[in-house]
């Protein structure tokens, strides 16, 4: 490395050692950074820089874990050409998945025994978000348009516990959670080379269905949503508008339901982005929505002594938990899914098939009746004014059960999937049956 190379790194990594500082005082020394630089020719490049062959999930998930768990990573050995030696796949894909802006790296055949913190690394440059909130484009705003809110809500405050709601219907096309999922999935597959076609088939609930079709409009590209028999009539309505084709399928979200979207797609040479199996659908949730929470929380104070979540596809809730359960050792994790004969959107039972909640440690996982997730929607309407969604009705409900059963207390942070808004059909026939209170026709 030059002179001026050498001067333009350690100018770079006195910076990054002054932002440590500011946030968690000097944890290193002057010396130790200089020995860094210079002796071991370490330097920190963007990590999108960095070239390498994208590799399963479960090749690496080991290494997430110990790197949340150490906090620290050792340097990842590059050519000249800046591609990641084959010995260290797996920790590139590792540090890929969490999303520091930069990564130390060293060319090979050096190596270094030493660690960097993630501090270092600018750890969650990708989740503080643009405070104008202006983008040039929709698949921009997706991207940028983060942290999604957390707001404390008054509900169940009379138990102990303090109820950090996670707002996912902050999102621009399916108003959910899952337009993460179906922006990380297309976006990859298209800069990966993948979309070789412009027919794109998909089994969906409503949501992931949605922001796919959202995005793929913008990207001139057809889509074909396969709608389970459970999902509202209306919901075709909505796809039918934004441009989309709608199959109706005779049963539930099932393997063998998926896996009949498949054959389609071979018949008609079509692409399957697979939410059900599509590893991305649980490191967009790591890389973003669990960093999210970590982010928010620490800004006050806060580390959460649990954290619950709703069961789908199992991405979000199984990448929740590998964070906090490797990050912050003590956090609590719950799941949470229908009742056996019991059907609520957007969540369904671990037996039905989940792919990433193998991986990881739930606490426990609550079960729960759609008419009490009902309820608690309009409990929480009525306390906190928010008409959350069914499936956040059936987290709040099962957050209830816990702080009842004296499991929980303190703070708490609940993923809500989406808003209420979208289950009228349902929501009609709830309110006709259950609730007490009729509106008054005039």
């Amino acid at each position: 490395m030059s002179l001026l190379g050498k001067f333009v790194t350690l100018i770079l990594s006195l910076r990054r050692l002054m932002k440590d500082f500011i946030l968690r005082g000097f944890n290193i020394e002057i010396t130790e950074l200089l020995r860094r630089v210079f002796t071991y020719k370490l330097k920190y490049l963007p990590l999108s820089n960095i070239r390498g062959e994208f590799i399963e999930l479960e090749k690496y998930i080991s290494v997430l874990k110990s790197l949340l768990s150490k906090w620290s990573t050792r340097p990842l050995r590059i050519t000249s050409g800046l591609r990641v030696i084959d010995e260290d796949l797996e920790l590139y894909n590792a540090l890929w998945a969490l999303g520091p802006r930069l990564v130390p790296v060293v060319e090979s055949p050096n190596s270094i025994d030493v660690e960097v913190s993630l501090s270092e690394l600018d750890f969650y440059y990708n989740v503080v978000g643009s405070s104008v909130r202006v983008y040039s484009n929709v698949v921009d705003l997706v991207e940028r348009d983060i942290p999604t809110p957390i707001v404390k809500l008054k509900y169940l405050s009379d138990l102990g516990v303090n109820v950090w709601a996670k707002l996912e219907w902050y999102h621009p096309f399916s108003l959910s959670i899952k337009d993460r999922v179906a922006w990380y999935m297309l976006i990859n597959a298209i800069e990966r080379g993948y979309v070789k076609t412009r027919k794109l088939y998909e089994a969906t609930s409503t949501n992931t269905g949605l922001g796919l079709v959202g995005l793929a409009n913008y990207y001139n590209l057809k889509v074909r949503v396969y709608l389970p028999s459970t999902v509202q009539k209306c919901i075709d309505y909505l796809f039918t508008a934004l441009g989309a084709e709608v199959v109706r399928k005779d049963s539930p979200i099932t393997v063998a339901m998926v896996n009949s979207v498949l054959v389609d797609a071979a018949r008609d040479g079509a692409v399957v982005l697979n939410q059900f199996e599509n590893d991305l659908n649980f490191i967009v949730h790591l890389k973003y929505t669990a960093k999210e929470i970590d982010y928010q929380l620490r800004s006050i104070g806060i580390t959460p002594k649990a954290i619950i979540g709703g069961l789908g596809t199992s991405g979000h809730t199984s990448a929740v938990s590998l964070y906090f359960k490797n990050r912050y050792s003590d956090v609590k994790i719950y799941g949470v899914q229908p009742a056996v004969g019991s059907t609520i959107p957007g969540i369904r039972r671990i037996e039905t098939g989940m792919k990433w909640i193998r991986h990881v440690e739930l606490d426990e996982v609550v079960d729960v009746k759609l008419e009490d997730a009902f309820n608690t929607v309009v409990e929480v309407a009525r306390s906190d004014g928010l008409l959350i969604g069914l499936s956040g009705g059936a987290v709040l409900y099962a957050l209830r059960k816990l702080a009842e059963n004296n499991v929980i207390r303190g703070n708490v942070v609940a993923i809500i999937p989406d808003h209420g808004t979208k289950y009228i059909e349902i929501l009609e026939s709830l309110v006709t049956k259950l609730c007490p209170e009729k509106p008054i026709l005039e």
